[in-house]
């Protein structure tokens, strides 16, 4: 098994864990559990790997980060939504 094979396999293995949290973010419309610096660190943190992926070649890298950033900007951004307009307790 070469190094990217196995770069390949984590980044799936990541990327795969995410998507359910994600996706029962999405369909609840709750964010109340999720914290607001957290997540805009994890999003900004997986926004600059993607950019560090791209800029080295690495396919593992760029691959995981890419597909999770998708699903990270769209919770991020319902999160900031329901803070301005006042909905979490």
């Amino acid at each position: 098994m070469n190094v990217d094979s196995v770069g390949y396999v984590a980044a799936a293995l990541t990327t795969l864990s995410f998507f359910p949290q994600a996706i029962k973010t999405l369909r609840t419309d709750d964010t109340r559990s999720i914290s607001l610096l957290m997540f805009g660190l994890f999003t900004g943190g997986v926004a600059i790997w993607a950019v560090f992926g791209v800029l080295s070649g690495n396919g593992p890298v760029i691959l995981a980060n890419g597909f999770t950033l998708i699903p990270a900007s769209f919770v991020l951004q319902k999160k900031i939504r329901h803070r301005l307009l006042g909905w979490e307790h």
